[in-house]
């Protein structure tokens, strides 16, 4: 929510879930974002999660993008 309207690189989520030293297996990233627009749409969120293919995740007011 910190970040609304600014890209967030895949890698920087990556890090903050699991730190420096520790790598996920697969690709919870995406798992975890498709969970989070689920939650968002069910509650009526004024905000909007966006994949910036390549580089990361855009959060988004709805109408904005």
């Amino acid at each position: 929510m910190r970040r609304l309207g600014r890209v967030v690189p895949r890698a920087v989520l990556e890090e903050k879930l699991y730190g420096y030293d520790n790598e996920p297996a697969s690709n919870p990233v995406p798992v975890h974002i498709h969970h989070l627009r689920r939650r968002l749409e069910a509650a009526g969120a004024s905000v909007g999660i966006h994949t910036v293919r390549g580089i990361g995740y855009l959060l988004t007011e709805e109408g904005a993008s």
